[in-house]
């Protein structure tokens, strides 16, 4: 395991959780120490899986501790006309209505870019049963995004 390139995928993952990239930097800081800390994690061959646990863990934790932020000066305008804008936007609703293990699972597959294997092991379940459950979620976020564009 390349530790600058998963630092970065696990920087990317907490970004995606927390919106803030200071916070989001801390909190990657955190989760490398903990995880250098103990060296059990190494010996099981399980490393992605419990780097990105302690992280998913942490962030959980600084959502808890910190009531939600106002949105930022600099936030672009919904009624702007980039169809790029409008096309993030729905997706981020989409992914905002999804349950919190699918939006999970969702943001391990293709914001971290970790593999169907690893985020199987992470849940405990089959290569096979976490291939069909991403497969499903696709679906369903297809689904809503046909819906949320002819709106």
């Amino acid at each position: 395991m390349e530790i600058q390139e998963q630092y970065k995928r696990v920087f990317q993952y907490c970004c995606t959780h927390v919106s803030n990239p200071a916070l989001a930097e801390d909190i990657t800081q955190e989760t490398f120490l903990r995880y250098l800390e103990h060296p059990e994690y190494k010996a099981t061959g399980k490393e992605m899986q419990y780097l990105y646990t302690i992280a998913r863990n942490l962030c959980i934790d600084e959502y808890r501790r910190k009531p939600s932020e106002e949105l930022p000066e600099d936030f672009p305008d919904p009624h702007s006309q980039d169809p790029a804008w409008s096309d993030r936007l729905a997706l981020r609703s989409i992914l905002d209505a999804l349950p919190e293990e699918e939006r999970e699972i969702v943001t391990l597959r293709y914001i971290s870019e970790l593999s169907v294997s690893e985020i199987a092991g992470m849940y405990g379940v089959s290569w096979f049963s976490m291939n069909r459950r991403i497969k499903r979620i696709l679906k369903k976020m297809r689904d809503a995004f046909g819906k949320e564009g002819m709106e």
